[in-house]
């Protein structure tokens, strides 16, 4: 041990380079994790820009719907307020929403009352279990997604039959209202045509009327010339001379009594996928746990010599600097070891009460008095190395005292 002095500094009371070398793994950890984050994010903001935007020519945007839209006469229009929406309904408008999801409850209800009896037709992209029940109420969306992405028609919806197999395998509707249901998935519909009961068209315009689209593919433009996709996308939003493409931004501010607390705005995959992380950290956890029953003893390989046992426990206490667990260490075997040689029972040997008297009697006054010897086997911890060795030295005196015949 060295002799230096250096400030008091216990196991209790790590230094900062031991508080780093314990959490530097975590907070690896961390930074890996916040890395991944943003590069996924990154990754997935230049992969999907403009998704569903009828400006954008990106893979996942549909410019090309619009594009085919116009050569037939078709006029669109993007708007990103809930007034403009509102506003453009009529019956010679269709009127697209591209992520229903994304609109509060007052907002989502608003629209429907402001499309209900207009005449026209609401294209609702995929909407979500919520969104479509204030939206088309009457439809219910099923929690479990078709298993198959290309369908085939089975109904009798013109638009359907002509345009065959489509890519409309996503979310699937049930309803009780008089519908076209089409492109089935296990018997539960992927496309819905719903009449507006409310408006009575006549026989050279076209009734109101509400379609719920199961999945997007086929606004996409990677995926228009698939299958039936582009026949069907057209005849979807081309029955109308004016399209208004809904596109929900951050400009269109929500009513201030239904703004969205935090963990409404989180995907609900973040939030099960951090479930699932807490899960497996707790099971980690558990099969790395130590310590589930009582201590088995258990017999060395090898016989290890009593000085190293001793030496590499004094290493840890020097490398962990607890002094104070060394000295409680020395003066608890000494006094384990002088009680019986005064003739203390071992279970008082920790009790100065019954210890020093029995102690200085045998001493005769030669190691000094009562009040010495309890700072010796009593006292307080050492302040550094110096004074730790000193405690050792003096300890051992004592014991050779005691042990002089």
């Amino acid at each position: 041990m060295t002799t230096e002095a250096t400030l008091p500094t216990t196991a209790a009371s790590p230094t900062a380079r031991q508080v780093w070398t314990r959490t530097r793994g975590i907070a690896l950890a961390l930074v890996l994790l916040l890395v991944g984050a943003v590069a996924i994010a990154a990754v997935r903001s230049d992969a999907r820009h403009g998704e569903l935007d009828p400006r954008s020519a990106d893979p996942y945007g549909s410019r090309a719907v619009a594009e085919l839209l116009a050569d037939r006469g078709v006029s669109t229009r993007v708007v990103t307020t809930l007034d403009e929406a509102q506003a453009a309904a009529g019956p010679d408008t269709t009127l697209l929403v591209a992520v229903p999801d994304l609109l509060t409850e007052r907002q989502q209800t608003g629209l429907h009352s402001a499309t209900t009896g207009s005449g026209g037709r609401t294209v609702l992209v995929a909407p979500g279990g919520g969104a479509v029940e204030r939206l088309a109420p009457g439809v219910t969306a099923d929690p479990a997604l078709s298993l198959d992405s290309t369908l085939a028609p089975a109904c009798d919806l013109p638009a359907a039959r002509r345009a065959g197999n489509a890519d409309t395998g996503g979310i699937r509707y049930s309803t009780h209202l008089e519908a076209d249901a089409c492109y089935p998935s296990r018997r539960l519909a992927t496309l819905l045509r719903i009449p507006d009961p409310t408006t009575e068209a006549p026989p050279e315009d076209l009734p109101g009327d509400t379609v719920v689209l199961g999945a997007r593919d086929i606004l996409f433009n990677n995926h228009l010339d698939e299958h039936g996709n582009a026949s069907l996308a057209l005849q979807l939003l081309g029955s109308r001379d004016h399209l208004v493409w809904y596109l929900p931004s951050l400009s269109d501010l929500p009513d201030p009594d239904d703004e969205r607390g935090f963990f409404d705005l989180i995907p609900s995959g973040w939030l099960w996928g951090t479930l699932q992380l807490f899960i497996a950290a707790a099971l980690a956890a558990l099969w790395r746990a130590r310590r589930l029953g009582p201590l088995v003893p258990e017999k060395l390989p090898v016989a290890i010599r009593a000085s190293e046992t001793v030496e590499g426990r004094a290493r840890l206490y020097r490398k962990a600097n607890a002094r104070d667990r060394a000295a409680t260490a020395l003066r608890s075997a000494t006094r384990t070891r002088l009680a019986p040689l005064t003739g203390v029972p071992v279970t008082q040997a920790h009790t100065p009460e019954s210890l020093l008297p029995a102690l200085s009697a045998h001493l005769h006054g030669t190691h000094g008095d009562g009040q010495s010897l309890h700072a010796l086997l009593f006292g307080p911890p050492p302040g550094d190395d110096a004074a730790l060795i000193a405690l050792a030295d003096q300890l051992d005196a004592l014991e050779r005292e005691v042990r002089r015949p």
